[in-house]
């Protein structure tokens, strides 16, 4: 039977955009689980010691992979260290990004600022503006026409994702809009959620990056060689691979314009390595729901809300082995979804303002 097959319009200012509006869905009232106002107040108490830990590990071992790769420049072998700090700087970036964006890492503001720039810069965001477009990513998930941040548009592009595993499609458009805000203006979709006194930060910004790429475009020069390329610049798109496999796990295949994160978003077990990298951000359905809740109490806050929550996923391969077939399916049918299925200890989903769980 042949499939009708009408393509949405994920833009800001789109036809979706008026549609989501018109349907209240946009700034929406979210369901939210249970749980004991006092015990809710107690896993969110932010704390310094685990974030400053961590991000000591983290920075140490891109001291480590960056020093063997030194090294071992003019080997074949300088791939795996280059591999590695690729990842730690390219990919795992990502996590500490946004953490530190809604300042829970740390209970030190400054301390989840300043990470959060650093990361912002390694993983091609420019700060002022992922911070507001996240905001909205959080008051609108994945509500087409309103969430800036959909990374698997219905029907998905084979070649855009397999670009994007290089940072390719994502890097093109980071430095068009760098270079854009150096020149004092912003896209039409950017001036729908950036209020008017965060822009000339936003342009300020972007031309730091500029000065900073040029100075190691200039050192590359200066030695005839791309190495200080390779510590600055190319990780962010050699090192993307990794933030490709551990976010299309948040929400690929999933539910639109639905007001209940339970059919939205995943929450994925990862062995510690993983979760490291991550910082807990496999706990991804417990985050939408209660977002400043910081991420060393996730694990604890996923236990507390387990019994009104679809089945996690026991592993990265488990829910690739749904991701991959629905997305596949979604290129000839882009209105199906992967439904999640609630437990019978769960409180049922009451699609009073949508259709799309219908």
């Amino acid at each position: 039977m042949a499939v009708n097959l009408t393509v949405r319009d994920y833009s800001l200012v789109g036809l979706d955009a008026k549609r989501a509006e018109e349907r209240g869905l946009a700034d929406a009232q979210w369901y939210a689980s249970s749980i004991p106002r006092a015990r809710l107040k107690e896993l969110m108490q932010r704390r310094d010691q685990p974030a400053i830990r961590d991000t000591i590990i983290w920075f140490g071992l891109l001291g480590v992979t960056g020093t063997l790769g030194y090294l071992a420049w003019g080997h074949w072998w300088a791939v795996f260290p280059f591999l590695a700090y690729g990842a730690l700087y390219g990919g795992s970036s990502d996590s500490r990004w946004h953490e530190c964006g809604h300042r829970t890492a740390f209970r030190t503001t400054w301390m989840n600022d300043v990470l959060y720039e650093i990361a912002s810069f390694m993983v091609m965001r420019e700060s002022v503006i992922w911070r507001w477009s996240h905001t909205r990513h959080h008051t609108d998930t994945i509500i087409v026409g309103r969430d800036p941040e959909i990374a698997a548009p219905r029907p998905p592009s084979v070649l855009v994702f397999v670009l994007n595993l290089f940072g390719i499609k994502n890097g093109v458009h980071y430095f068009r809009t760098v270079t854009l805000h150096c020149c004092g203006r912003l896209t039409a979709e950017e001036a729908t959620f950036i209020p008017e006194m965060e822009r000339s930060r936003v342009y300020r910004n972007a031309r730091i990056y500029a000065l900073i790429y040029g100075a190691v475009v200039a050192a590359a020069v200066a030695t005839r060689s791309i190495l200080p390329l390779m510590y600055i610049g190319l990780p962010s798109f050699y090192g993307a691979w990794l933030m490709m496999l551990y976010g299309l796990t948040q929400h690929a295949g999933l539910a639109e314009d639905v007001l209940d994160h339970r059919l939205n978003c995943r929450t994925v077990y990862f062995n510690r390595l993983n979760r490291f990298l991550y910082w807990e951000m496999n706990f991804h359905l417990e985050h939408h729901m209660f977002p400043m809740i910081p991420y060393h109490a996730l694990e604890q806050l996923h236990r507390e809300l387990k019994a009104d929550m679809p089945e996690p996923y026991p592993s990265i391969w488990a829910a690739y082995r749904e991701i991959i077939p629905a997305m596949w399916r979604q290129r000839k049918d882009p209105a199906y979804f992967v439904k999640r299925r609630l437990p019978p200890t769960a409180q049922p989903y009451r699609p009073e303002t949508d259709d799309a769980h219908a």
